[in-house]
């Protein structure tokens, strides 16, 4: 997710319609992620788990949540994030994680979780107050507290020259472990 505004949210939903119901897993990857404000919205499609299945006549069984039209990952998944993602990202990720969802992989998060408000100026010039502190609920304050990794994967300088993405590699061959101990 490239940031957490409603176009994200929907490009979300349409590659979980088109792409990855027929997947074992699904890497999500936050990186660089500037924020905005549907974090919640995308955890809970991570979240949800039908509880029963439904088998038309003639067709073959689905999970519940999706036949009723929910949307629903109800697979694996691992996350990616780096010292890039902040804000709503952040919020993201600590929903993630305490939601127990899967590992997130990379480098811990910038620690800029703070909502702010906007003001005009008498001039006409806009100014960004804080608004909200927002506090994890093992009680962490986050700003200033970046959210932590499972798996600590760095990015060397210079690697996107080389074809290689190292953090995105190891969330593939993390997930590819848990698929595989799952069979």
């Amino acid at each position: 997710m490239a940031d957490m505004g409603s176009g994200a949210l929907t490009q979300l939903y349409l590659d979980l319609d088109a792409e990855n119901q027929k997947r074992d897993g699904v890497v999500v990857d936050v990186r660089n992620n500037n924020g905005g404000f549907v974090n919640v919205y995308a955890i809970d499609v991570l979240a949800r788990r039908s509880y029963f299945t439904m088998t038309p006549r003639g067709f073959s069984t689905s999970p519940s949540r999706t036949v009723l039209g929910q949307r629903a990952l109800e697979l694996p998944t691992i996350l990616v994030t780096n010292r890039h993602t902040l804000s709503d990202g952040e919020d993201f990720t600590e929903g993630y994680r305490s939601s127990h969802l899967g590992k997130v992989v990379g480098e811990p998060t910038a620690g800029w979780i703070i909502y702010t408000s906007g003001v005009q100026l008498i001039d006409g010039s806009n100014l960004r107050l804080p608004y909200d502190r927002i506090t994890a609920n093992d009680g962490t304050v986050m700003e200033m507290h970046p959210r932590p990794v499972d798996l600590s994967v760095d990015k060397p300088v210079g690697e996107s020259y080389l074809g290689r993405d190292s953090q995105l590699e190891a969330a593939v061959s993390e997930l590819l472990k848990q698929l595989g101990s799952r069979r």
